[in-house]
């Protein structure tokens, strides 16, 4: 029987990747990405038209899923709930999300992998007393790694909380929205959803262990680990498989089942983020996402023969998730094309162009983020540092060949981009 599949903020690429997994399935675009991502994100409104749009549709709806950090993650069960359709539950989505109830959480399971962190009133100017420079100012929540600042020393953290000030309730006012509907602790009332979080800085290597939970038990398939630029908190890539020991592994492994089973989530996919410090030998828990990661989809495609789209797909129909038999790589990359100041982007490489450079290197597929007649700091979803140029994504047999074929990919990808202030710096 065909079931019809509807997708919150559902673009081209990722409509290719679930499109190609196994089932008779139909997908659907539920709400534009543009809205549930720019703009002032009015979350009634949202839910109203997505509701609407549900409500038009001739047909049954058999499963609704997201991709996407907030709003689209409260989203999900807030439709699903009416339906009778699988979901997580909203308080275990908005206790991963919320990042001071997070750690919280995190601290009474795992307190050997979590920093020390303060609540940060962003009315009080004096940086929080138990912590020392450096650490990461950070709104409570925000998109990806927007609004995210390491800062060393007052100056610093004062040009910091001036930016959360400003910004933090972009995202954090529509997310207290979804924390008014379920029972908070005292102190997560009394932080809101605007409020900042400081938390130490970890080092080492980042890794994201993946996973779904079905049945109130978590199911660990796969850990990708990510470099960054030198000396830079901007990332380079994400490669899959993991390179780290099998000690390390079954460390991940564990910290994670433990976590997750303690945060209740259930129905639905996520990862975790963490630091490993080889010369310390530590792992540090960054951060719990209610979701799985799209970026990493085509490496699970490339490696496992399955994109990691299956798992939240096949929950949110009530089966279990199946298992890759292998795919066309024994190793997949994700590669960032980045500039680090501000620009006019006054040419891009050219969907023909792009097609081209694929052609000549099996194994690739590019995506380009910044086009003509743009200003990078213009473009969404970007960390305080950097801007995104395009994603190269590789397969490959090993990762120095992943990582010849991006270099010689990143060659062929001519953009032509005016400088503009050299010192103005991203959230600037």
């Amino acid at each position: 029987m065909t079931t019809n599949v509807f997708v919150l903020g559902l673009d081209d690429h990722n409509r290719q990747e679930l499109s190609a997994l196994p089932g008779d399935h139909r997908i659907h675009p539920l709400l534009e990405l543009q809205e549930l991502t720019t703009g002032e994100l009015d979350m009634p409104a949202l839910l109203e038209r997505a509701e609407q749009q549900l409500q038009a549709f001739d047909g049954t709806v058999d499963a609704i899923i997201g991709y996407w950090d907030f709003p689209v993650s409260s989203l999900v069960p807030l439709l699903c709930e009416p339906r009778g359709l699988p979901h997580a539950p909203l308080d275990a989505i908005v206790r991963c999300e919320h990042k001071y109830w997070s750690r919280l959480e995190q601290r009474t399971v795992v307190p050997e992998a979590v920093p020390r962190f303060a609540e940060v009133d962003l009315d009080r100017p004096d940086p929080p007393q138990d912590l020392r420079y450096p650490f990461w100012l950070k709104p409570v929540k925000a998109f990806s790694s927007e609004l995210a600042f390491r800062v060393t020393g007052d100056q610093e953290y004062q040009h910091a909380l001036q930016q959360l000030r400003e910004g933090a309730g972009r995202v954090g006012a529509p997310f207290q929205w979804v924390m008014d509907r379920i029972d908070l602790p005292e102190a997560i009332a009394r932080a809101g959803g605007t409020a900042g979080l400081a938390e130490e800085e970890a080092n080492g290597r980042q890794l994201t262990v993946e996973g779904y939970v079905h049945g109130s038990h978590p199911h660990i398939y796969g850990i990708v680990d990510s470099d960054c630029y030198p000396g830079t908190s901007s990332f380079l890539c994400y490669e899959y498989p993991s390179r780290q020991s099998t000690r390390v592994s079954e460390r991940l492994t564990d910290l994670t089942r433990r976590v997750i089973t303690h945060m209740g989530l259930d129905n639905t996919a996520f990862n975790v983020e963490y630091f490993h410090d080889p010369d310390r030998d530590t792992l540090t828990l960054l951060e719990i996402n209610p979701r799985h990661s799209q970026s990493h989809a085509p490496l699970f495609e490339s490696v496992d023969g399955l994109a990691n789209h299956e798992a939240p797909l096949r929950i949110a129909l009530g089966e279990e998730p199946r298992h890759g038999r292998g795919g066309h790589y024994p190793f997949a990359a994700k590669w960032f094309l980045r500039r680090f100041h501000d620009g006019l982007v006054r040419a891009a490489p050219t969907p023909d162009q792009v097609r081209r450079i694929e052609h000549d290197h099996p194994g690739v597929h590019i995506e380009i983020t910044a086009q003509p007649g743009q200003y990078l700091s213009d473009l969404g979803g970007q960390d305080a540092y950097s801007y995104e140029l395009a994603d190269v994504f590789v397969g490959a047999d090993t990762p120095q060949e992943a990582e010849e074929t991006y270099r010689a990919c990143a060659r062929a990808l001519d953009f032509d981009i005016q400088d503009t202030d050299p010192n103005t710096a991203p959230g600037d």
